[in-house]
């Protein structure tokens, strides 16, 4: 997490920090990283985009359960039904809220991370943890 080249925003454009501005940021971080580790690694890895792809994975959950709510009451009430429905339709247009701020950069952006790290990386090793859980049990 060490600012090199880092640069600030102003009103006539990108400037770039000062030496002494970027001497205060590196020590700055150096005291999170002291303080709080897991902290610090956490915001070293956490982007603009996480929180929108966190929203959306839980609007896809809701759309399912949505689904499966007016499945399993069509046959009972059309209004349990119709509340499924309406559970999809709002899980849908929050899906798509957060789909349009994520856009087309942060959706490479994290399409290009899942590539990078595998899939097995990214979905996490199950089948490793389970070896390993068999082998513990032996």
């Amino acid at each position: 997490m060490r600012v090199v080249g880092a640069w600030d925003v102003c009103d006539h454009g990108v400037v770039p920090l000062s030496e002494d501005e970027q001497r205060i940021l590196f020590e700055i971080e150096q005291k999170l990283t002291e303080s709080d580790p897991a902290l610090a690694r956490e915001v070293g890895s956490t982007t603009i985009y996480t929180h929108a792809f966190r929203n959306m994975k839980w609007a896809a959950l809701a759309f399912l359960v949505g689904v499966v709510l007016m499945i399993a009451t069509l046959a009972q009430s059309y209004l349990l039904a119709f509340g499924g429905f309406l559970v999809m339709l709002a899980s849908a247009l929050w899906f798509e809220r957060n789909l349009r701020k994520l856009g087309r950069a942060g959706f490479e952006q994290m399409t290009r991370s899942s590539r990078s790290a595998g899939l097995k990386d990214y979905l996490g090793s199950t089948s490793q943890r389970m070896r390993d859980r068999f082998r513990r049990e032996d």
